[in-house]
């Protein structure tokens, strides 16, 4: 490996913050049974967490951010890798307490790497990502709550972010009937192209006003937002639905009752990439490989970048400015 190479590196010492490109050695590297040479990673809501001073995502400084990548195995400590691997590292502590993948490389521990699936590039995973895996996530676990095809619309609340635009495509691909919502007028044409059956406003999910329950309109939702707006989706389900939250870009305060739960037989699933068991994250990236793939990966990408372009990308994730996915292209 080169002696030195790039990075991302966000400090912070009193009160100067910095979120810049620097050059970093193998010695900085924290320690991992798995050098990468990292060929893609994303941008997804907690990088841009990551690169603000009070994030509350980074635990210890300086740091290199990224919370998934996809690359190469140049050297291991285990058995169960070797050199010249394909393999895709997500979650658990990458990018959080640990150096993640705005790097050139990257030491992660074995236990949190799971091989390349058959028919997926290492682009594909990342186009996918932490984002994308949390969208299957959520539809898995929904179709284990008995969500079917034919029991009516599924709600996708956020759609034209990260989790939410994949989220559209995969249920759309599996035949749902799909409802997105977003507040971005500009981008209905957008979400119908990724399969949204119908395009409804922010505010006809939640119009400011909270009831414990109301008209029932969808048979269950995928929802990255959380807050009142959670609240809001939760009256509206429709007989033994379920919601899968994932986020809490809407607040993590959802102020509802006890009323869709036990009078609507409604589940709440709680959707966690980070701690993911090993046999489930396999098994969803299979899924994505098989029958959760996408043929329309590529539409879902908002700009792929260099390492020296994530520093505003992660600004742009806090401000709203991205759709769908912002891939970085490291070692392609």
């Amino acid at each position: 490996m080169d002696s030195s190479f790039k990075a991302v590196v966000v400090d912070k010492r009193e009160d100067d913050f910095s979120v810049a490109v620097k050059s970093l050695t193998k010695h900085q590297l924290p320690e991992g049974d798995v050098l990468i040479k990292v060929s893609y990673s994303s941008v997804n809501y907690k990088d841009g967490l990551a690169g603000l001073p009070n994030g509350k995502i980074v635990q210890s400084y300086p740091f290199v951010p990224g919370i998934d990548l996809s690359g190469l195995v140049v050297s291991s400590t285990d058995d169960r890798f070797k050199e010249g691997d394909k393999v895709i590292a997500t979650s658990y502590g990458i990018g959080v307490s640990h150096f993640g993948g705005y790097c050139e490389y990257a030491s992660i521990p074995a236990d949190w790497i799971v091989p390349l699936p058959e028919n997926l590039s290492l682009k594909e995973a990342m186009i996918i990502g932490t984002a994308g895996f949390t969208a299957a996530l959520s539809i898995h676990r929904l179709e284990e709550n008995g969500i079917t095809p034919d029991g009516g619309d599924v709600l996708v609340t956020g759609a034209t972010g990260g989790v939410g635009s994949v989220a559209v495509s995969m249920l759309h691909k599996r035949g749902y009937h799909v409802t997105a919502s977003t507040g971005k007028e500009s981008e209905h044409e957008y979400l119908k192209k990724l399969g949204a059956n119908s395009v409804i406003s922010r505010e006809a999910v939640f119009d400011g006003t909270l009831k414990p329950m109301t008209k029932t309109q969808w048979q269950a939702a995928v929802d990255p937002v959380g807050g009142k707006s959670l609240a809001s989706v939760l009256s509206k389900i429709k007989y033994r639905g379920a919601v899968a939250v994932s986020g809490l870009t809407g607040g993590g305060d959802v102020p509802t009752s006890v009323f869709p739960f036990i009078l609507r037989g409604v589940s709440l699933l709680g959707i966690d990439s980070v701690e993911c068991p090993m046999e489930l994250r396999k098994t969803i990236w299979a899924r994505l490989a098989d029958d959760l793939k996408l043929d329309n990966l590529e539409e879902m990408v908002d700009r792929e970048i260099p390492l020296e372009e994530v520093p505003a990308a992660m600004a742009d994730i806090i401000g709203s400015k991205i759709r769908g996915r912002v891939l970085v292209a490291i070692n392609p």
